[in-house]
């Protein structure tokens, strides 16, 4: 034990007088420190997690690989060693108080950087700071252990040099050290998972955003481990006292041996995509961190209130402040300024009625349609078009709790998505004739994932338990019995009630699917959150209205798919025209519908749509009664159904209502505040409100005026994330 003491206090006085090791240790990453912290903007919060990663890692590359590394060849041909070797002693202790040096001079720099970060640019203390200097630890131990077998089979320092550089460089610019990863191809990325530092950046990335433990970098942090002990082993064995002791160009093979761990594991992270999708989810939580203000613009709170000039501040994808007036100087705030006067801040639009699964039209050849891939897209086209969160109703619900899982960790960029499915009707129901002219085998399987059909109220009562035991977000029922050209059989009113009844118990939100004024009345009756439709072809009576306004029941008109529909028989395809639309929406799928709809193999559906009785006036009517008679409102537009392409739905939902009679303000109000109440998200989404989600659309012009304004998007940020829309669609 004397000799370890004395070798690590000989090492650290030889160390310390050493110019190389004081400027890779202390200020190389310093100056890093400093030209990044100012470069970056450290003081707006995100930054600075990625610039202590940077920092740190660059500095453990450098204690590692130059300070082991490099410093034990110069040891070696300065003669050092060999009058080590005379005292006599093994190689252990030597190669221990390496390490021991090493960590040694480095650590207090590391807690250097973290007070600096803290006092010079506001970032609060991890909450992770153990597993944070354990990890530190592991991978100052790990790189010296790497450095040090370099040493051992290296000749010269013109040599270890020439190594240092060819473990160094890749690892220092394909880790994420000094470029984001961010910017990197997929195949690219598959790559750097086959370096150390990967994992070293992305551990210390994940403590201090995600405040992760050791538990969640379990891995990593043991393939480090076992680096430094194969590194160290075989620097035992290999180790030279002399420089006129030379070892065979073989002997470098060994280095090989040393990355093992980590050739396994990105050969597994290759395979897997674990790694890949880890690394898209950190750089999303980081990309939300950043800190900025919006100002001078108007402000359209959600709940009725309207500033008519002020500024938000977003920091950490929560908004932090809401300033009447001029507002404080930005400087103060530490936050990156966005000016827009003549602009209008809104919520983020929802919409609480589409089908994420069908694509709103057809394409040439529908066998080349995904409708994985399509879904994915469709979110991002949301979220282009400045509506946060959707309600898929009526959908597959394996795919959608896929998809909503992807989208809430940021392993995606899309719209948030609620699910409410499948759909409870009876054999011969609506909803039923989607899958009748598919093969039968195909048919039951599309069934039973779209479908329930209970027999008796027992089983529909344990249905909707399994809905919620998967993680379903509400319950959707049809009562249709349908009209013209389409009949359908009705759910039977005591297989309905037992589904209402088993969703109020175990709190998930009805949404009813009606058709006339009878099915409005037994959904009122059951209580259900939201009447999903209203009624195109009815009259609904003023007295259901007046009892949904005294339970609190929303109406959900869907204008859209009711114009759609008539257009899509009469052949008018002006839908697929909206600038929005083109924007948006696949080229293959607005070609492909617009041919659709003019070609004889449709032209049966089309007649058969023509007759199904759809009255816009009557739709109209029902919504401004409602209106008149205090419903809460809520904005859906039944997209993926023909001509209704996912995206821009809502703005072209709430000028039909501003056609209809109902005032702009109060159509927002319904597209924002009153949806998220609907889907029980009001606590952290629609409304412009302090402690939010920073989910917030910027439009030019006025929508209280004129409501179009709502397509004319300057910026749409989403949970703190400033979008980059022109990119959106290049992850699919």
């Amino acid at each position: 034990m004397k000799a370890y003491q004395a070798l690590v206090a000989i090492d650290l006085k030889l160390a310390l007088r050493n110019r190389s090791v004081i400027f890779f240790n202390y200020l190389f990453p310093l100056l890093f420190f400093f030209i990044f912290g100012q470069a970056m903007h450290g003081e707006r919060g995100a930054a600075m997690t990625i610039i202590i990663a940077m920092v740190l890692i660059i500095g453990i590359l450098g204690n590692g690989l130059m300070g082991a590394g490099i410093r034990a060849v110069q040891e070696r041909e300065a003669n050092i060693l060999r009058r080590y070797k005379v005292t006599p002693i093994t190689p252990a202790p030597v190669l221990v108080a390496s390490i021991i040096t090493g960590w040694i001079l480095y650590m207090p720099n590391v807690l250097l950087i973290f007070l600096l970060a803290h006092s010079l640019y506001g970032m609060p203390w991890p909450r992770s700071m153990g597993a944070v200097l354990v990890f530190v630890t592991i991978s100052i131990v790990a790189m010296r252990a790497i450095g040090l077998i370099l040493a051992s089979v290296v000749n010269s320092m013109q040599e270890s040099q020439l190594l240092v550089q060819l473990i160094y460089l890749p690892m220092l610019f394909l880790s994420g050290a000094t470029f984001p990863t961010s910017i990197f191809p997929q195949w690219l990325l598959e790559i750097t998972y086959f370096l150390p530092a990967t994992y070293m950046v992305q551990g210390i990335e994940g403590m201090l955003k995600q405040n992760q433990g050791m538990a969640q970098n379990v891995e990593p942090a043991l393939a480090l481990i076992l680096t430094a002990a194969v590194g160290l082993f075989i620097s035992y064995k290999l180790f030279r006292w002399e420089k006129e002791e030379k070892i065979k160009n073989s002997a470098k093979l060994w280095l090989a041996a040393v990355m093992t761990p980590f050739v396994v594991m990105g050969a597994w992270q290759m395979h897997t995509q674990s790694g890949v999708e880890r690394t898209k989810i950190l750089n999303r939580q980081l990309a939300r961190g950043d800190t900025f203000l919006i100002r001078g613009a108007r402000i359209f709170v959600g709940d009725g209130k309207v500033i008519e000039n002020g500024s938000v501040l977003v920091r950490g994808g929560k908004i932090a402040e809401i300033y009447e007036g001029a507002g404080p100087d930005p400087k103060t705030l530490k936050a990156e300024t966005v000016e827009a006067a003549g602009k209008t801040i809104l919520p983020g639009l929802i919409d609480v009625h589409v089908h994420l699964g069908a694509p709103g039209g057809f394409y040439s050849d529908m066998s080349k349609y995904d409708a994985d891939k399509g879904m994915q897209r469709a979110l991002a086209a949301y979220l282009y078009s400045g509506v946060t969160t959707i309600r898929s109703v009526g959908d597959n619900p394996e795919k959608l709790l896929k998809i909503r899982s992807q989208v809430t960790s940021g392993e995606i960029l899309g719209a948030e998505l609620q699910t409410c499915g499948p759909m409870f009707t009876t054999p011969g129901g609506h909803g039923t004739e989607y899958f009748k002219d598919l093969p039968p085998n195909i048919r039951a399987r599309a069934e039973a994932e779209n479908l329930r059909l209970p027999a008796t109220s027992e089983e529909a009562r344990q249905q909707v338990d399994g809905l919620k035991k998967r993680g379903i977000d509400c319950i959707k029922a049809i009562l249709e019995a349908g009209g013209g050209s389409q009949i359908f059989n009705r759910l039977d009113t005591a297989l309905f009630d037992a589904v209402a009844q088993e969703a109020h118990t175990i709190s998930l939100p009805l949404a009813v699917h009606t058709g006339d004024a009878r099915d409005v009345s037994d959904a009122v009756k059951a209580r259900a959150d939201s009447i999903e439709h209203g009624s195109f072809r009815e009259r609904i009576p003023d007295e259901l209205f007046e009892q949904m306004a005294k339970q609190g029941t929303f109406y959900d008109p869907t204008l859209s798919v009711g114009e759609a529909f008539k257009d899509f028989a009469a052949g008018n395809d002006d839908l697929l025209k909206r600038s929005l639309v083109q924007q948006v929406g696949p080229a293959e799928l607005l070609q492909g519908t617009e041919e659709a709809m003019h070609s004889p193999e449709t032209e049966a559906m089309r007649k058969s749509l023509g007759q199904y009785p759809i009255d816009m006036t009557i739709a109209e009517d029902n919504l401004k009664r409602a209106y008149a008679l205090k419903v809460p409102l809520v904005t859906g537009s039944d997209a993926g159904n023909f001509l209704v392409i996912h995206g821009p739905t809502v703005q072209h939902e709430l000028q039909l209502w501003v056609q209809a009679g109902i005032p702009p303000a109060a159509a927002l109000q319904a597209a924002t505040l009153n949806a998220a109440r609907l889907l029980r998200a009001d606590n952290h989404t629609g409304a412009v409100r302090v402690g939010n989600d920073a989910d917030l659309l910027v439009v030019d012009g006025n929508p209280l005026e004129d409501i179009s304004a709502t397509e004319r998007i300057s910026m749409v940020v989403f949970k703190g994330e400033r979008i980059d829309r022109s990119e959106l669609f290049e992850q699919h």
